[in-house]
């Protein structure tokens, strides 16, 4: 059994329902299909919760009244047969009287700020499910709130979701295809939650860990993870394979097309995860697995809007305990650290949120001197095989950026990256740079010498 997940955009317009349905046909593969919302709803249901929380209920009111017109034009174009547009019909229906219902609960408190996100999940699988049936293919639709747990502090309960899948794939074995929600969940309190903003891949690679999948495809609208960021870097490239270590680096620092924590659970039961473009099905993408190429630099990544804190201990040399105080801080606000450098007398670090700073800053300072923070920073990830007999990749690396100032340096700490941290405003430079030094340059070079 294989597990495919599509994202917002790939079903964000009939004609693209329409295209998955023949994807996931094409083969006698049973697939665990995986949806986002279409492409905007989340958006617009976060947006109508907002109204909500004011108690601007008017206006929640037109928003939630704009979004199911956009819903019923969707399935005008989706359904083929009056039978299957009344089905459809009768599933917007649905779940607009929930949100609808929502206006007059107050206060509109998290539990219904969640329960109102969760609805674009619901209504693209019903949505979606309905139309295989009308096109006569055996799918059932497998609710992601029966097997999709997470804990206290929501981390995904795996045991439970493999327990619970396998439960009830055991009683569905006469079925070819199977549709669920990306997303969505329960917390402990049996509630509906969520895996936060990206977290469909998330749904994916937990399902294809529980289930030991074959494969798990991304499919996305891009043809797989590229070297370099596209929206900046002209002339890049898909990366054909990556090693589970290497593509968990490029989205943690800030490859948008794949969600940061996808890769852990495929990689803990070997699932081989393929990136695939829905756009152009037949491209290869990227496969990532445990093999990969043999090139050195494989890839670019680049992390925004982090804040760099400075800390200096007060004890000078040799003051044993000191960076374990400094990281009590950080554990104590839930605030986890991207990047750290050391010498014998300071501690360098960078944080993606600044929510805690001021409460981080005030205890640091009982027992450490510290900097001015700089704020609007990025950390330029170069991700590929930096084993230790690699020789000359540090220097590719600085001679790109020599014209760039750099406020710190990690390499070493990982066989897989070096991360570099610069101003945000030299971020374009710093990536094209990267790029003509790491890959065009070097390519040109291997073209000339080895040119008869």
């Amino acid at each position: 059994m294989q597990v495919w997940k599509f994202g917002g955009t790939s079903v964000g317009k009939p004609e693209r329902m329409h295209s998955i349905r023949n994807l996931i046909t094409e083969d006698s593969t049973r697939k665990i299909v995986v949806l986002s919302a279409l492409s905007g709803t989340t958006n617009a249901l976060i947006s109508i919760g907002e109204s909500l929380k004011a108690n601007n209920d008017a206006e929640a009111t037109q928003k939630i009244e704009e979004l199911y017109a956009h819903y019923e034009t969707f399935i005008k174009e989706l359904y083929k047969t009056p039978a299957g547009y009344a089905e459809g019909k009768a599933i917007i229906d649905k779940e607009f009287s929930f949100i609808r219902s929502l206006v007059s609960i107050k206060p509109f408190s998290v539990k219904q700020e969640k329960e109102i996100v969760a609805e674009g999940e619901l209504l693209s699988t019903q949505m979606f499910e309905a139309y295989l049936r009308e096109e006569g293919i055996n799918a059932v639709l497998l609710p992601a709130l029966d097997f999709m747990l997470i804990d206290a502090d929501n981390e995904p309960v795996l045991k439970f979701t493999e327990e619970k899948l396998s439960s009830i794939l055991s009683q569905l074995e006469d079925k070819q295809v199977f549709i669920t929600q990306g997303f969505i969940c329960r917390n402990p309190r049996g509630e509906v939650d969520n895996l936060k903003r990206g977290g469909s891949d998330y749904t994916a690679s937990l399902i294809g860990g529980a289930i030991v999948a074959d494969e798990v495809q991304i499919w996305t609208d891009i043809d797989g993870m590229h070297n370099n960021d596209p929206r900046i870097v002209k002339k890049t490239f898909p990366i054909r394979e990556l090693t589970f270590e290497e593509a968990a680096e490029l989205a943690y620092f800030g490859a948008k097309i794949l969600h940061p924590s996808t890769i852990t659970p495929a990689k803990l039961k070997g699932v081989p995860v393929r990136l695939k473009n829905t756009m152009e099905p037949s491209a290869y993408g990227t496969l990532i697995a445990d093999k990969t190429s043999d090139r050195e630099i494989k890839a670019i990544a680049a992390k925004d809007n982090l804040t760099a804190i400075y800390i200096h201990s007060t004890r000078m040399l040799n003051a044993y305990g000191f960076l374990r105080k400094v990281f009590e801080v950080f554990e104590k606000y839930k605030t986890p650290v991207d990047m750290i450098t050391t010498s014998e007398v300071s501690v360098s670090v960078t944080i993606d949120s600044d929510e805690h700073l001021e409460e981080i800053m005030a205890e640091l300072r009982q027992f450490a001197d510290l900097e001015e923070c700089d704020k609007d920073q990025t950390i330029v990830c170069i991700v590929g095989n930096f084993s230790a007999d690699k020789e000359g990749i540090a220097l590719k690396v600085l001679d790109a950026m020599k014209n760039i100032p750099i406020r710190m340096i990690s390499y070493g700490a990982s066989e897989h990256n070096i991360s570099l941290l610069i101003h945000g405003k030299h971020k374009a430079e710093a990536l094209n740079a990267l790029n003509e030094r790491c890959f065009l340059y070097e390519d040109a070079m291997k073209s000339i010498f080895s040119a008869p």
